[in-house]
């Protein structure tokens, strides 16, 4: 008897008006794979990871993460059962260090309460000091560790990209989401990319991942669903969806689409 996926949605429908943007989408996230999601453009993949991560509730269907429902919480609840994500746009404050970064992102997701903040109490500088010390811990894993003190906006937009997924890891999830990761980067920094998400399911993280760039999804991911106007048309291996017919008509054979 298989186990049961980490992630599982069923029936996720989500309306803009009279557009049907995801149609009773169903996808099962096995535990410590690397799963992407592909399609056209505006076939409903950052749509899904918003319902997943609840940046944008669904308007119908479930969604949970090892068993518990996540439909309709809102994303602090989300993150603390143990799911996080990076967006398409980067999201870091400028003006703050990159271990800062890291540091309030974890800090968002770390229990504490106002009396110990004021206090200074030893549970509240116990807090402080596992933040600081997963902070230090993500940046490693991204390959940012030495840059731990410079100031964000001093990165070159790769590494910003990677101080995403480090301010992601710094809730310490079960299961992350990206969205576009490689967007922006050229090849030297896309493979870098790729050998950082390897890394990641090494550890024993279940990543769900939206990318456009072909290549890096067929490298690094062990199964990838494809989306195609807001349905589900296709779901296997790398090889199985590469061959599907279904899949082939979705991205050569209709040309009128929006972005």
């Amino acid at each position: 008897m298989s186990d049961p996926p980490i992630l599982a949605a069923r029936g996720v429908t989500k309306r803009f008006g009279g557009l049907v943007a995801l149609d009773s989408v169903d996808l099962d996230v096995p535990r410590g794979v690397v799963q992407a999601i592909i399609g056209p453009n505006g076939s409903g993949k950052t749509t899904l990871l918003n319902a997943l991560s609840g940046a944008s509730h669904a308007d119908a269907g479930s969604i949970q993460i090892d068993g518990r429902e996540l439909f309709r919480l809102k994303p602090h609840r989300i993150a603390r059962l143990g799911l996080a994500r990076t967006f398409q746009t980067i999201r870091i404050f400028n003006n703050l260090s990159v271990i800062e970064n890291v540091k309030v992102a974890g800090a968002c997701n770390t229990p504490t309460s106002l009396f110990g903040i004021v206090m200074g109490n030893a549970h509240q500088k116990r807090n402080e000091a596992e933040i600081e010390h997963r902070a230090r811990e993500a940046l490693d894993v991204v390959g940012l560790g030495g840059r731990a003190d410079d100031r964000a906006a001093q990165l070159p937009y790769a590494q910003q990209r990677l101080l995403e997924i480090a301010r992601a890891l710094a809730s310490k999830p079960d299961v992350l989401l990206l969205d576009e990761p490689a967007a922006g980067m050229n090849m030297t920094e896309s493979m870098k990319l790729l050998s950082t998400i390897a890394h990641l399911k090494t550890s024993g993280i279940t990543i769900l991942l939206v990318e456009h760039n072909v290549r890096l999804v067929m490298g690094v991911s062990d199964r990838v669903a494809v989306l195609d106007f807001g349905k589900k048309i296709a779901e296997g291996t790398p090889e199985e969806v590469q061959r599907n017919p279904g899949v082939i008509e979705a991205y050569l054979g209709k040309r009128h689409r929006h972005a």
